[in-house]
């Protein structure tokens, strides 16, 4: 049996001030936090097993997570005193886990719709000690680029370079088996993918790159948060099944959290993404927007490509767009419409 460990312990810098007082696996997208997005995709592979490796904000996960059994799962908690780096969380994380069994192991912060069961079986059959998840991008200088040979063997991993000698990326979802992690030091400092994966391929351990471009998403500015969420909302991007989920309303304009009242009058569309207990008043305009658990929207505000905080009260007749609005005020953000 596969399980599995997310790295949610990133303070998301690139995403302030959002991740101000949550962290960013934590911050809604389509109504629900990314993380349980990722438990999702998890369950739908056959995990029932998961360890969540937090550092920034930690306890925020457990009120909200709780041992797993509300999705049928098992979920235990790796908290970081100091981060750790990607490798060093994963071997504090796996720690909690079998050690004769595969783990899979993901991003905090990406959203895919990648098939996590083939990439399991695809490591099996070649019996690898590390299987990344590699998509192709039309630019890979954001990224840095991980070449593969013809049999799909990664042969490098490269740093970001004007000139990229190959499209294929990093998409930050990882199979190990059994053994491989233990090479990972305990306690100690340590990056997966600058020092972890260049070492094994060095050592010419058998690491492959299960190539699918289906859809994928960095999560990690306010621009591609939002545009996560209109995917997901929108059925461009597969995450919490709303159909089972408490959901009052989906539609491709938008999905409505139970709880949410909404004026008849109201214009919401673009897929934007309207929380639990949150109230939507007369002549209002909600386009592609996050609006998050129990925020108001007064009479005749417009709200736009916008992040609306937590209980947040946006007042009659304001005109948002492109902005954090938080408890302490509005902060301007770069986005693209």
């Amino acid at each position: 049996m596969v399980q599995a460990i997310l790295l949610v312990g990133g303070k998301g810098t690139r995403l302030m001030p959002l991740t101000r007082t949550i962290p960013k696996p934590m911050l809604p997208v389509a109504g629900f936090p990314v993380t349980q997005h990722q438990l999702a995709m998890a369950k739908r592979a056959g995990i029932t097993s998961v360890v969540l490796a937090t550092s920034y904000l930690e306890e925020v996960f457990r009120p909200y997570f709780g041992d797993g059994s509300r999705w049928g799962m098992k979920i235990q908690y790796a908290v970081e005193g100091s981060p750790l780096g990607t490798g060093g969380a994963i071997a504090n994380a796996a720690a909690l886990l079998r050690p004769d069994e595969p783990i899979v192991v993901l991003n905090g912060d990406i959203l895919s719709s990648h098939d996590l069961s083939a990439q399991i079986a695809f490591h099996n059959k070649n019996g690898a000690a590390a299987t990344l998840h590699i998509t192709e991008v039309d630019d890979a200088r954001a990224y840095g680029c991980v070449p593969v040979d013809a049999n799909n063997r990664v042969t490098a991993f490269l740093e970001k370079m004007d000139n990229p000698i190959a499209k294929t990326i990093n998409a930050g979802c990882y199979v190990f088996s059994p053994g491989a992690i233990d090479a990972i030091p305990a306690n100690t400092v340590v990056s997966i993918e600058r020092e972890v994966f260049p070492e094994l391929v060095t050592h010419t351990q058998k690491v492959f790159g299960y190539i699918d471009n289906s859809y994928w998403l960095d999560l990690g500015t306010p621009s591609a948060l939002l545009q996560g969420s209109r995917d997901l909302v929108q059925g461009r991007a597969i995450g919490v099944d709303f159909t089972s989920a408490p959901v009052s309303v989906h539609t491709n304009d938008y999905i409505a959290l139970a709880g949410s009242r909404i004026d008849a009058s109201a214009q919401i569309f673009n897929g934007s993404s309207i929380g639990q207990a949150v109230q939507v008043h007369e002549a209002t305009v909600i386009d592609g927007s996050v609006v998050s658990n129990g925020a108001v929207i007064s009479n005749g505000a417009i709200v736009r490509s916008s992040f609306i905080a937590e209980g947040v009260t946006v007042i009659a007749g304001a005109v948002i767009e492109a902005s954090y609005v938080g408890q302490d005020g509005i902060f301007p953000l770069m986005v693209s419409n």
